[in-house]
């Protein structure tokens, strides 16, 4: 399953929050965020069987604000956060994303 582009409430709202997935804020503009963007890529490809979402903080800002205020998460970016059963497992931001932390906090 590739990854895909999220940008409102109500997209993020209708994915499925029984199982799990893994969501990133990534910034367009912001170096750092395009290393770990490269990152959660590169495990996207690897786990084709877990979803991956993603949103572009420039353009979906109230989105990344409405993500942040329900689960208590302060906002980051970049951030990658893991949701399992509707709740926050993990997440992380700048170099700490990388493919194998992904891999090794989605099981």
């Amino acid at each position: 399953m590739p990854k895909q582009l999220i940008q409102t409430e109500d997209e993020f709202n209708q994915l499925d929050h029984d199982g799990t997935f893994v969501f990133f804020k990534h910034s367009v503009t912001c170096p750092i965020s395009g290393r770990a963007f490269e990152e959660f890529e590169t495990f996207v490809k690897q786990y084709e069987d877990i979803p991956a979402y993603y949103l572009q903080v420039q353009e979906s800002r109230p989105l990344s604000n409405y993500i942040a205020e329900q689960y208590g998460i302060k906002h980051e970016s970049p951030q990658a956060i893991i949701f399992k059963n509707g709740k926050v497992k993990w997440h992380a931001s700048h170099s700490q994303i990388t493919a194998q932390s992904l891999a090794e906090n989605s099981k």
